[in-house]
């Protein structure tokens, strides 16, 4: 029964990672930490492995379409990398509730900005006809997102998505399978430091990712399906609920 549960966890997960570009830690680590008993750093650490898995499974189709912005995509992972790393190493160090609640901060404001703009992205879908600008603001707040992932295992899209979409000019399906194409290169540098510390549980792990290539999959092939103002008010919703369970986390710790 644990094994079925980990698998319907991990397609909702990589169905929302695929659809959004923000990784499935919202649903994932949740359930692995209050359900299925793990320590909070074992969720992530999963959660990590999870997300590499969804990256693959969807960027693949995003690239073969034309949807992602590789060479946005490479020159901004390379600032992700440099926090995802960073980070995952601090982490045993960072005084974690006050961390988590600007963390929780940041993901609400980001959410109301992408409420308010959701529609202005239009429905553009190919990669390289836009200009990008802001490089300077895109790859500070993408040193940020491998910073979070590291540390709280989220993928990091929260902030890379509304970074590419709101501040660099990217239209927001762009965005999101850009993210998505990012992502799995950020958790593989953070998950590299878990397993180094004997925190990648792999019996939880291996039902958990074979969920997730299945939503993932299905995500790839509903996402130029659905009009970008829905995709961008659920994503503002998303947003809300990241911000909320890491809150939540903060005053559980602090409790």
């Amino acid at each position: 029964m644990t094994a079925l549960l980990l698998v319907l966890v991990g397609c909702a997960g990589g169905l929302f990672g695929a659809l959004m570009g923000v990784g499935g830690g919202l649903v994932i680590i949740p359930v692995l930490t209050h359900v299925v008993g793990l320590r909070f750093s074992q969720g992530v650490a999963i959660s990590l492995a999870a997300i590499i898995v969804s990256s693959s499974a969807s960027s693949a189709s995003y690239v073969e379409k034309g949807i992602a912005d590789i060479r946005t995509g490479v020159v901004l992972e390379l600032a992700t990398v440099a926090g995802a790393i960073a980070a995952s190493a601090l982490a045993p160090y960072v005084p974690l509730p006050a961390l988590l609640v600007l963390f929780a901060a940041v993901a609400w404001y980001t959410a109301l900005a992408s409420w308010r703009r959701r529609g202005h992205g239009g429905e553009g879908m190919a990669a390289g006809e836009y200009p990008v600008r802001r490089w300077g603001t895109g790859l500070a707040m993408s040193f940020g997102a491998g910073a979070a992932s590291g540390l709280i295992g989220v993928g990091g899209g929260f902030l890379k998505v509304p970074a590419m979409s709101l501040v660099m000019g990217l239209p927001f399906k762009v965005a999101t399978a850009t993210s998505n194409f990012m992502i799995g290169v950020t958790a593989a540098a953070s998950a590299y430091v878990y397993a180094a510390r004997g925190e990648l549980e792999l019996s939880v792990a291996a039902p958990t990712v074979v969920g997730v290539y299945a939503g993932a999959r299905l995500g790839s092939a509903l996402l130029p399906r659905i009009p970008s103002a829905r995709l961008q008010g659920a994503f503002a919703a998303v947003l809300a609920l990241i911000g909320l369970r890491v809150a939540l986390d903060a005053w559980g710790l602090v409790r």
